[in-house]
């Protein structure tokens, strides 16, 4: 249990230090490119999971979406990969491990989950047919859409929206916008996810001031859905 708790302060509890200030006028530049992003991604979102598994559409949808995400970011303004602390509270030069470790918590949690969730079709059912993409088309461009967009939404949310909210509400607002914005999906559980998932990679950017840990963290748990949720759903259900 020390150790657990040494690494929980180390990877979501307490920040390193860094100075990110910026002028007025690049905050409120920010903010403006910030909102303009969100719509425009909400709007490509919206129309990507409305699309029919194995319809080559998804993927122009998708890549259009994370191109969206990531050039708000980089317009917005300088972003931070950040620095992490070890379990002794020393700065090291990036926080990978730790976040590789968050990530397979996360995914061990949700597949755990998957075991209920398996035998309730409205919220099976749903998750099915977004994984259907995998089944009907090509699995290994759906993993580079899933990579892409990881890095993408991480890249706007805990990268721009995180920096042009401020420090002192920052985890809540970008966790709530992010879950409200995957809500136009429809689908119960993956609201739930990017609320869960949100706040874990929201303190990960509070603590390291970067998003190099939120991208590692994010990656690990969605491939490890992409591939391992289907088997688990299939052979529950």
């Amino acid at each position: 249990m020390t150790e657990l708790r040494s690494f929980v302060r180390a990877a979501l509890v307490d920040p390193v230090p860094r100075d990110h200030t910026e002028p007025d006028w690049a905050f409120r530049r920010r903010r403006v490119v910030v909102v303009v992003t969100l719509l425009v991604g909400a709007a490509l979102l919206t129309w990507a999971l409305r699309i029919e598994p194995g319809d080559p559409m998804f993927y122009v949808a998708t890549f259009a979406l994370a191109a969206a995400w990531a050039v708000g970011a980089l317009v917005s303004g300088p972003l931070h990969l950040g620095r992490g602390h070890t379990r002794h509270g020393d700065v090291e030069s990036r926080a990978v491990v730790q976040s590789l470790a968050l990530g397979v918590m996360l995914l061990g949690l949700f597949l755990a989950g998957a075991v209920v969730v398996a035998r309730i079709p409205f919220l099976r059912d749903p998750v099915l047919t977004l994984l259907d993409h995998a089944r009907y088309g090509s699995l290994a461009v759906v993993a580079v859409v899933t990579i892409v967009n990881g890095v993408a939404e991480e890249l706007y949310f805990r990268g721009a929206l995180y920096a042009g909210v401020g420090r002192r509400h920052a985890v809540a607002v970008t966790t709530i916008v992010y879950a409200l914005v995957t809500a136009t999906s429809g689908i119960p559980l993956l609201v739930f996810a990017a609320a869960l998932v949100g706040v874990v990679v929201g303190l990960q950017r509070r603590v390291t001031g970067g998003i190099l840990g939120p991208i590692v963290t994010h990656l690990t748990w969605s491939l490890g859905m992409l591939f391992l949720l289907p088997v688990v759903l299939d052979r529950l259900s």
